[in-house]
């Protein structure tokens, strides 16, 4: 290996928590370790293995999923699949037919916990705010630096598939871009969208993905994800569990307020516990739900945030938990169709409960314990997980 190319791969090492996945990034080319045997992470079942649903739900799931056909259309997976959905009339028994005929259900499992995972929720919030500086509204929302740069590792690395690196040139050397903390303190070379009133709305407002700004003259600016600075995601809650300020099970977005609203000159060192940060841009206003990262609405109750690592993002899930508020089941097909920076694992998703205040106290308090089918087309190979 030429010295040239050991630079190369330490400094990417540097940058990002790669270390283990750039193997020989500085310590040469040692022997390693027979990896323990992976765990099966896709089990073929037959349909009588998966829970029965309602016939309402089996439409508002199957709608959902097939609303965002028109983005996979050049899917080698779902071209063909989605084109034979395409004619299936809105009726239940029609529709059960159709899933039966053409998909196959697999179990999701994980190392740890086998078939059982976490499902938590989101949702779309709205805050108040100004698209001018105000004495109340103090807290800019950023829009896309000028200057991050972003670089698709796997154009170099294949086995990094889907990593980025960003960060920003200082002459010829690509570095880290700042933290949450330094944006938070000293600003950053980008476009102001609104003003907020409330550090923590706009903590929430990144964590959700997507949000829309209540302005002073009665109208909405909606407003979604556009990019990130690079820094792994790190829950706000994690650090109160760690400081001894709450215990796990009371962490909630609503609890987290809470301690804020009581402890006003530690919220600088609760936001800089987490050093990601999130650029929005502004999206058209309508009454569809809020776009995800497969750019098409997402339907309450219906559409998912996964890890695409594991559930490729269109896959159509069926998904088993409980309401956060009753306990009731909740058992019914949902759209793979977003994705998010907590949401990692096998069995694992963030179901979207929509707007406002009734859908952000249910995805607050949504730590519930569930199973998720994935129904992929019958024929088609697996997806390949890391």
């Amino acid at each position: 290996m030429t010295q040239a190319l050991r630079h190369w791969r330490r400094t990417l090492c540097c940058l990002l928590p790669l270390a283990a996945l750039l193997a020989g990034c500085d310590q040469g080319e040692p022997e390693k370790p027979t990896p323990p045997a992976k765990a099966t992470t896709y089990l073929a079942v037959d349909w009588s293995q998966v829970p029965a649903t309602a016939d309402e739900e089996l439409l508002n799931g199957f709608a959902a999923w097939r609303s965002a056909c028109t983005r996979l259309a050049k899917d080698p997976v779902w071209s063909a699949t989605c084109a034979a959905a395409a004619p299936v009339p809105m009726e239940a028994g029609a529709v059960r037919a159709f899933i039966g005929a053409n998909l196959q259900p697999y179990s999701l499992r994980s190392a740890g916990k086998g078939e059982h995972g976490l499902i938590t929720g989101y949702y779309e919030p709205v805050y108040p705010g100004h698209l001018q500086r105000t004495e109340q509204g103090q807290v800019p929302v950023y829009g896309v630096p000028d200057d991050l740069i972003v670089v698709a590792l796997d154009e170099i690395y294949p086995e990094l598939k889907g990593k980025r690196l960003r960060g920003r040139l200082e002459g010829r050397v690509l570095k880290p871009y700042d933290d949450a903390a330094t944006i938070r303190g000293q600003g950053v070379n980008a476009p102001v969208l609104a003003w907020l009133n409330d550090p923590m709305d706009l903590q929430f407002l990144q964590i959700q993905g997507s949000g829309r700004i209540q302005l002073d003259d009665g109208r909405q600016l909606r407003i979604g994800y556009a990019d990130q600075n690079g820094y792994p995601y790190r829950p706000v809650g994690r650090w109160l569990v760690e400081q001894g300020l709450l215990q796990m099970e009371e962490v909630s977005m609503g609890r987290i307020r809470e301690w804020a609203v009581a402890n006003p000159g530690r919220v600088d060192e609760l936001l800089a516990s987490n050093p990601s940060y999130v650029f929005f841009s502004t999206r058209p206003d309508s009454n569809e739900g809020p776009r995800g990262s497969l750019n098409v609405p997402l339907t309450a109750g219906y559409s998912v945030a996964i890890d695409r690592k594991v559930i490729p993002l269109g896959s159509l899930l069926w998904l088993s938990t409980t309401r956060p508020d009753d306990g009731s089941p909740v058992v019914r097909p949902v759209a793979a169709q977003d994705t998010g920076g907590a949401i990692v694992g096998e069995v694992r998703a963030d179901l979207f409960w929509g707007t406002g205040q009734e859908a952000g106290e249910l995805a607050g308090n949504m730590k519930q314990e569930g199973r998720i089918w994935m129904l992929w087309p019958k024929g088609m190979p697996l997806p390949e997980t890391p």
